[in-house]
């Protein structure tokens, strides 16, 4: 039963060419991501999870795209900016005095764009906010930017399915254009399957792309290790070779 879902979803997350090319903001360590060039007319960011740093956001309001960051835990932004909007909240399920669920975070926000990205590093929490996502909402967003968490699990018949369901939802409405291990913890290989139990994400809604072919070759020439005094970790042919 494992080996069937895990090929069902390699299946769903294997990365695709499209004809955008893929430009890499954020800098060059953690925090940078690789999104497709498709950037014209972008409305606002979405980042729930606030780090010390805020590169990705600042290269976008660089283009003058606004960025609206959300996270309970911190008091404020790693910077202050006019772009810049802070909410003292975790985005989750609910809405509540230290919670804001996704649709209403963007309905306050953004009410009327269908041209958003979402970058989203929460820990584990990634599962369930996109699993059970407002599918209007979810649908507003042009670029998906995801941390993955704890994806170790696909190991473990009792958890698979959390992994399986949220990318099964995923692939239903947007297409992979990259993936990059996180080389904050190593590889957990088993019977031949390899997995970084942290990797990024990037998605392109489906009515963005024109398919080109899958990505046959890692890493990225802009791929660059999280953690700079670490070896990057090469993504496993298993993710991409079909």
């Amino acid at each position: 039963m494992r080996s069937e879902l895990l090929n069902a979803l390699f299946y769903r997350v294997r990365p695709i060419k499209t004809q955008h090319s893929l430009i890499r903001l954020g800098g060059e360590g953690d925090g940078g991501y690789l999104v497709p060039n498709d950037l014209t007319n972008v409305d606002a960011c979405f980042s729930p999870g606030v780090d010390q740093t805020a590169n990705f956001e600042k290269d976008l309001i660089g283009r003058n795209v606004p960025c609206f960051l959300a996270d309970y835990s911190v008091s404020q932004p790693p910077f202050e900016h006019s772009l810049i909007n802070f909410k003292k909240k975790f985005v989750g399920l609910y809405s509540d005095e230290q919670h804001i669920d996704l649709k209403t975070w963007v309905e306050e926000c953004a009410p009327e764009s269908k041209n958003l990205i979402l970058q989203m590093d929460i820990e584990g929490s990634e599962y369930p906010i996109l699993y059970h996502a407002d599918l209007p909402t979810l649908l507003r967003f042009r670029i998906l930017v995801i941390e993955f968490h704890g994806l170790q699990c696909v190991f473990d018949d009792s958890k698979i399915d959390t992994v399986f369901c949220t990318f099964d939802r995923l692939s239903r409405y947007f297409d992979v254009v990259h993936i990059h291990p996180n080389n904050c913890t190593p590889l957990v290989t088993i019977e031949g399957v390899s997995v970084a139990p942290v990797m990024e994400f990037t998605f392109l809604r489906k009515d963005r792309r024109v398919f080109n072919g899958y990505v046959s070759e890692f890493p990225h020439a802009l791929d660059r290790p999280n953690v700079t005094t670490k070896d990057d970790i090469v993504l496993p042919a298993c993710w991409y070779s079909g």
